[in-house]
């Protein structure tokens, strides 16, 4: 996806989540504040309205440009082109991420009242009311715009959704909750992938890579099988080969060529897309949860710090996921092998994925490091900042990894843009 078109779904999912944001500011009750800077309440003057600021805090608006790598992540690792329905992936990444953040504000109202009393709703600058329906209103948007992108796009998001509801609600103070948010950010980076099902294939030879679990796609009419290094049939008609599996679960891919009149069999025989459909894709996202995992780990204890082990054993799976990403540089999904084979090895590929592993590695290294030696609550703070922000990095080198160095590329330029925004409004 070029930068302008990425620009253009920031801002166009902005739009969306203000309409939930402004309902949800009309709908807040009247109250009061006093003291200093007007940040406790008291019945002695009229509360401040809600302000830009207080929402762009509520809503870690900083955190904003962490989230379309996923789906830009996803869609480079079907081996296929950006489009609209990764356009609409994106959108619906930023209300669920957005709306994720106004639920956790709202439910943890109690517990910010006595660790982060400057926090937008215990400060009195947002009514509990207006932030839980901001939620709502964000999450009924990412839904919709999932739905526009279709019903297995759809089925994934439903499935994110949930996710950010329980742990927020429920599981982000069990053993379970570092898994939860590990799981959203797999899934935000599939719904991508999976919304970008119906793009063709990059280069002039089309690939797609299917993952069916039903039966095997069965040789048409004029059509010849062919045995291929071992008993499962292949489909030979035209210009299309379908390589089907056996009766269980396996493996299906299919290459089709030529100028026009292209198909794209990548969910199966039938045709039809599927969730099933983009196993490419689950390797990107394992990384990915791996990394969220680690950063909400070191979050737990980001109020009162005093975790040493917690940022050295992140700072391990780091170091860890910097070294998987470099080796596993791999060719798009169903791409021939050999020297001499179109997604073999290219060395610039290869400096471009090893350049932003190493801005991931240093983005977040440096600060979980400070963590472990002085685990203060703002060095902790810092942590897991700079977490969030490595994930920008991260999410550019998968995507490098896949075969797409200039989608990755666009995604590190949003590197800057966090970073300034961070200075302005903590991403935590």
């Amino acid at each position: 996806m070029r930068p302008p078109r990425l620009l253009l779904a920031l801002t166009g999912a902005a739009a969306v989540g203000l309409v939930g944001v402004r309902a949800a500011r009309s709908a807040a009750p009247s109250v009061r504040l006093s003291g200093a800077g007007g940040t406790a309440p008291a019945p002695d003057r009229p509360r401040t309205r809600h302000t830009p600021r207080a929402w762009a805090e509520l809503l870690r608006v900083s955190a904003l440009f962490t989230v379309p790598g996923d789906a830009l992540a996803g869609a480079a690792a079907t081996g296929r082109n950006p489009g609209r329905g990764t356009v609409l992936a994106v959108g619906a990444s930023l209300c669920l991420y957005e709306a994720g953040m106004a639920l956790n504000d709202w439910a943890d109202r109690d517990e910010d009242a006595v660790d982060r009393p400057h926090r937008p709703i215990p400060s009195g600058r947002i009514a509990p009311g207006a932030a839980l329906a901001a939620a709502g209103a964000l999450t009924a948007a990412g839904l919709a715009l999932a739905a526009r992108a279709g019903r297995p796009a759809l089925t994934v998001a439903t499935g994110l959704a949930a996710t950010v509801w329980a742990y927020d609600l429920r599981l982000k103070h069990t053993p379970a909750g570092p898994a939860a948010m590990a799981t959203a950010r797999a899934l935000d980076l599939l719904l991508g992938a999976v919304a970008t099902g119906d793009r063709p294939a990059r280069g002039p030879v089309r690939w797609s890579a299917a993952f069916s679990a039903g039966r095997a796609s069965a040789p048409t009419p004029g059509s010849r099988s062919v045995a291929v290094s071992g008993p499962r049939p292949v489909a030979v008609s035209g210009s299309s080969v379908a390589l089907g599996s056996g009766a269980g679960s396996g493996a299906g891919v299919a290459l089709a060529s030529g100028a026009r009149g292209r198909r794209d069999v990548g969910a199966g025989a039938s045709g039809k897309r599927s969730v099933a459909g983009h196993g490419s894709a689950v390797p990107a996202a394992l990384l990915l949860g791996a990394h969220t995992y680690a950063v909400t780990a070191v979050s737990r204890h980001e109020a009162q710090g005093g975790s040493t082990a917690v940022p050295l054993a992140s700072l391990a799976a780091t170091a860890a996921l910097g070294a998987a990403v470099v080796r596993g540089h791999v060719r798009p999904p169903g791409a021939p092998s050999g020297p001499g084979a179109r997604g073999a090895a290219d060395p610039r590929r290869g400096l471009v994925l090893t350049a932003l592993t190493g801005a991931y590695l240093r983005t977040a290294g440096p600060p979980l490091l400070h963590a472990a030696l002085n685990p203060s609550p703002p060095l902790t703070q810092r942590a897991v900042g700079g977490g969030i922000r490595a994930m920008i990095p991260l999410q550019a080198a998968l995507a490098a990894r896949a075969g797409a160095p200039l989608t990755g590329l666009a995604v590190m330029g949003l590197a800057p843009l966090a970073r300034t925004l961070a200075r302005k409004v903590s991403p935590t």
